[in-house]
């Protein structure tokens, strides 16, 4: 079995700029102001759960329950997401070529589930390990096991790692004893371990793991 596990936000999606349409969508239905709106891009950056909702309803002294907030926001930002063409292709030519494909994420898990059945990548994948589940996060060697396993495989037997985030992907990757291939833009940290490839696009690392003969 040949197993490959990519991450989700930065990797196989553009989280930013979805999150930019499911903020500005949201701040309209609900008539926030706009400094609500400065609030959540800046507060949402790097992960959003339903704690930031209460949050902004404190902060702005909102109506609406901070649940419904958060609901009306995975369900925008799974309308806004969206997985190029191109790579749902690469996916599925590594299925066909017997490739076990596992999505490891950090994230709530209804949110980043959400973006997975909406961009249509639920359906070329083997197997979803999300950081809410357990509540731990990458580079936690527990959430590669939980993904390898839920791909009907085991870390003893090797594999890739395929992400855009130096300490979580890659550094977690190499942790787990999986093969890395790097998606770069980040700042790498000093005495990071380098990634076994590092490429500009997801559809790179596709290809490098195609020509793999290993």
């Amino acid at each position: 079995m040949r197993l490959a596990l990519f991450d989700l936000d930065g990797t196989l999606i553009d989280r930013q700029s979805a999150l930019r349409d499911a903020v500005y969508a949201l701040c309209r239905i609900q008539s926030l102001p706009s400094a609500a709106e400065q609030w959540l891009r800046k507060e949402l950056v790097d992960r959003a759960n339903a704690a930031d909702f209460a949050r902004l309803r404190d902060v702005f002294g909102l109506e609406v329950p901070a649940a419904q907030l958060w609901q009306e926001y995975v369900s925008l930002m799974a309308a806004a997401v969206t997985c190029r063409p191109a790579v749902l292709e690469g996916m599925a030519r590594l299925r066909a070529a017997a490739w076990t494909i596992g999505v490891i994420t950090n994230g709530a898990g209804d949110i980043q589930r959400a973006k997975l059945a909406a961009t249509g990548l639920t359906d070329v994948v083997d197997g979803v390990a999300v950081s809410g589940d357990l509540e731990i996060r990458k580079p936690d060697l527990r959430l590669f096991q939980l993904a390898a396993s839920r791909c009907g495989a085991n870390l003893v037997d090797g594999g890739w790692m395929v992400g855009d985030n130096p300490a979580g992907d890659i550094g977690g990757g190499h942790q787990a004893g999986l093969r890395t291939i790097w998606l770069r833009g980040r700042p790498w940290p000093d005495g990071l371990p380098a990634a076994h490839h590092v490429v500009d696009n997801v559809t790179d690392a596709i290809t490098i793991l195609l020509n793999e003969t290993e």
